[in-house]
């Protein structure tokens, strides 16, 4: 893959991730799954490119994509991770109990012992 190649590459990455922040924001679930296949199809344009031999073969250009596209990433992870709090606090406010599947439950301190 040329540089240019994984420029224009970087630019949809970075496009589906701006995208990806719109469709978390609505909660839109179909554009959320979408984004998640573009992401998937595009990590796979850049996996068939190897990695580059050097340090040189990645211009400025690249790296700020590379950065940016970074950045946008974690910033969805967290998002994500939000939602799943929100959703997770909400089924136990429905239910009145706590979630099943506590890291310091007493189930997962015995599974661990074992």
């Amino acid at each position: 893959m040329t540089s240019a190649q994984l420029r224009d590459t970087l630019r949809q990455m970075v496009a589906v991730l701006q995208e990806e922040r719109q469709a978390l924001a609505g909660l839109d679930l179909d554009a959320i799954m979408g984004c998640a296949q573009d992401k998937v199809a595009l990590c796979g344009t850049i996996d068939l490119a190897g990695p580059f031999a050097d340090a040189g073969a990645i211009d400025e250009e690249c790296r700020g994509l590379l950065d940016a596209a970074r950045r946008l990433n974690e910033v969805n992870r967290q998002v994500r991770n939000l939602i799943a709090a929100n959703v997770a606090a909400r089924l136990d406010a429905l239910t009145g109990t706590p979630a099943l599947y506590r890291a310091g439950s007493a189930g997962y301190a015995y599974a661990g012992a074992r």
